[in-house]
């Protein structure tokens, strides 16, 4: 098949080809153009969340990754919708956390986590492209922002909400529909488009087109990319065509039993294409248990 874009995309990158030490600074370029200070990765962990299953190209690609300073940067790229998303990334989080902390350790051993969605459908509404978000303790009456200072000056140093809760960044790549102008934009424009400047100077897309350039693939590594694709594309047709297939039969009959009709018989061709069923029900609405008779 032809491939129109010239660089590999981002979400088979993140699980195929930046993992490796030698390709760190693409992640890193990204990461250091969201929190707006340099990251330095120093490893990537091992963890039940970045595991490949079988079914992987329908599920969630991420990668837990070390900083310098010892926080934990989790990047996340979801392709299809789910239901409970945010309370999902809560959960890695909070998982995340207790992994990394071992039995009988002080609680001040807690490192600080990052979690970066790169999300490909439409998450709860917004005009903007990102989204940032940590927790603060506000007061209920007074409306001020509780500061904790330290106990004792230079014996116990108490950190603030913003140095131990997770922070959490939403990139919506389906809403970016900008020239790009600034590094932020130019990795959107990747991610969304996987276009990269000839002279951009974006961290981490510089080394994105020595690295990441679909020429350079061997052919077993470019035959793997291309089921990628046609996975993708054969995805993204079926759950357009369940939509629109429910709505025109829904019309149509005029009352529920056309929505009904129409999700069996996209559940029937998800199942033929392998799709999971979990994935088939959040699309479907139709329960596991059915699916599985089906």
């Amino acid at each position: 098949m032809v491939v129109d874009n010239k660089y590999v995309r981002f979400d088979w990158a993140v699980k195929r080809l930046l993992r490796d030490k030698a390709n760190f600074v693409v992640l890193e370029g990204l990461i250091t153009v969201l929190l707006g200070q340099k990251i330095t990765i120093t490893d990537i962990l091992d963890g039940e969340g970045n595991q490949e299953q079988e079914d992987d190209k329908f599920n969630r690609v991420d990668i837990k990754a070390r900083n310098s300073k010892g926080e934990i940067i989790l990047v996340e790229v979801q392709l299809t919708r789910q239901l409970y998303y945010l309370e999902r990334i809560l959960y890695g989080v909070a998982k995340t956390l207790t992994e990394h902390i071992k039995l009988g350790h002080l609680y001040n051993e807690v490192k600080k986590v990052y979690h970066i969605s790169i999300v490909y459908f439409d998450l709860g509404r917004g005009a903007d492209y990102l989204y940032h978000g940590q927790t603060r303790f506000i007061g209920v009456h007074t409306h001020d922002e509780l500061q904790v200072n330290t106990k004792e000056e230079n014996v116990i140093h108490m950190k603030t909400p913003a140095e131990v809760f997770p922070e959490y960044f939403i990139i919506r790549v389906n809403e970016f529909n900008k020239v790009a102008k600034t590094p932020l934009e130019e990795w959107l424009d990747y991610l969304k488009n996987g276009h990269i400047k000839d002279d951009t100077q974006a961290p981490g897309l510089s080394e994105a087109r020595e690295k990441l350039q679909v020429m350079t693939m061997t052919p077993s590594e470019r035959a793997a990319y291309d089921r990628h694709l046609d996975a993708v594309m054969v995805q993204e047709d079926v759950l357009s065509t369940a939509k629109i297939e429910g709505r025109a039969e829904g019309r149509a009959e005029g009352r529920a039993e056309g929505y009904e009709e129409a999700n069996l018989t996209n559940a029937r061709k998800m199942k033929a294409l392998g799709m999971p069923n979990d994935l088939i029900s959040q699309v479907t609405g139709l329960s596991i248990e059915f699916l599985e008779s089906l």
